[in-house]
């Protein structure tokens, strides 16, 4: 019963994170008129917080010993880069519906990597749960299929989508061959999406408007780079613990969560699509959870 407490606090955290960090960066985006100055300041605000949980932790020094490993690590921190470079500049260009929906595809790339790469089987219930939940994400999210309201620059976010989907397995791969340590991971791959996004900020002559915009939104960005920071401590630590699919297929319960945050805090009401959609990711979600016991018993069955 505790350990399943523990897992379901990691996987809540990481969704909570997760809503935060996607409302955060929309917003910052928008503000700093920027995709480049944008993310080296959330990132500049999670360098803080993830300093000051290694000197905490008394972690600090072990950066300096990661050997071969640092490789890995600085390639987790390129990839990453990427995935938030194309979902910033969805942001800035694209169609935000359009591009909400792409980016929730990197779960079904990490259930076609997990079949054809890795060669792991996954039944009619594993992709049966996961367009039930896809579908009700898109019902909850209210975007409509309307092929007019795309834009080629919506590609981007299926880039996005891309990045993220690679990052997870590089990252799962450095933790089970290179026993690379999540807070390892966390420190250098946030590092280095800083140094990249200072120097496309530079590139592009943004870096000048640092200033104004930390004046204007300096909560804002704290809270981005905590809630980086987060996503950081859980993501990584629910990636040594869960298959990547697996993952992925609990933050499509990411939407509800900001719905939800939406009607109790920001006065925003539960449309009759939404609540449908909430019902139909739940299912799904239900329909995963059903398969993930059976398979679990019968696998306790053939032990004894």
């Amino acid at each position: 019963m505790k350990q399943r407490l523990h897992s379901g606090g990691m996987i809540g955290g990481m969704i909570l994170f997760w809503s935060i960090f996607y409302a955060v960066s929309k917003y910052m985006v928008a503000e700093a008129g920027s995709p480049y100055l944008a993310g080296g300041l959330l990132r500049a605000a999670a360098w803080v917080f993830l300093t000051a949980q290694l000197l905490i932790e008394r972690k600090f020094s072990n950066l300096f010993r990661q050997g071969k490993r640092i490789w890995i690590l600085l390639l987790i921190g390129c990839i990453g880069f990427l995935g938030d470079l194309f979902a910033n500049l969805g942001y800035a260009h694209g169609s935000l519906g359009a591009g909400t929906a792409l980016l929730k595809t990197d779960v079904l790339m990490a259930n076609l990597v997990t079949v054809f790469l890795y060669r792991k089987r996954l039944t009619v219930w594993d992709w049966a749960g996961t367009f039930v939940m896809l579908f009700g994400v898109l019902l909850v999210l209210n975007i409509e299929f309307d092929a007019s309201s795309f834009r080629w620059t919506d590609l981007f976010f299926l880039l996005s989508a891309g990045s993220l989907a690679a990052n997870a397995f590089v990252i799962k791969h450095a933790q089970q061959h290179y026993g690379a340590d999540p807070d390892m991971i966390s420190y250098i791959n946030n590092f280095v999406v800083l140094v990249l996004f200072t120097l496309t900020s530079w590139i592009s002559g943004d870096l000048h408007r640092i200033g104004p915009v930390v004046s204007q939104s300096p909560w804002q960005i704290a809270l981005g780079g905590f809630a980086q920071a987060g996503i950081y401590f859980f993501y990584y630590r629910n990636l040594q613990r869960h298959e990547v699919y697996q993952v992925k297929l609990y933050l499509l319960l990411m939407p509800i969560v900001t719905a939800l945050i939406g009607v109790l805090f920001l006065g925003e009401t539960m449309t009759l699509r939404t609540a449908i959609g909430i019902g139909i990711v739940l299912l799904g979600a239900g329909l995963l959870l059903w398969k993930s016991r059976a398979a679990a018993n019968r696998a306790a069955e053939k032990a004894s």
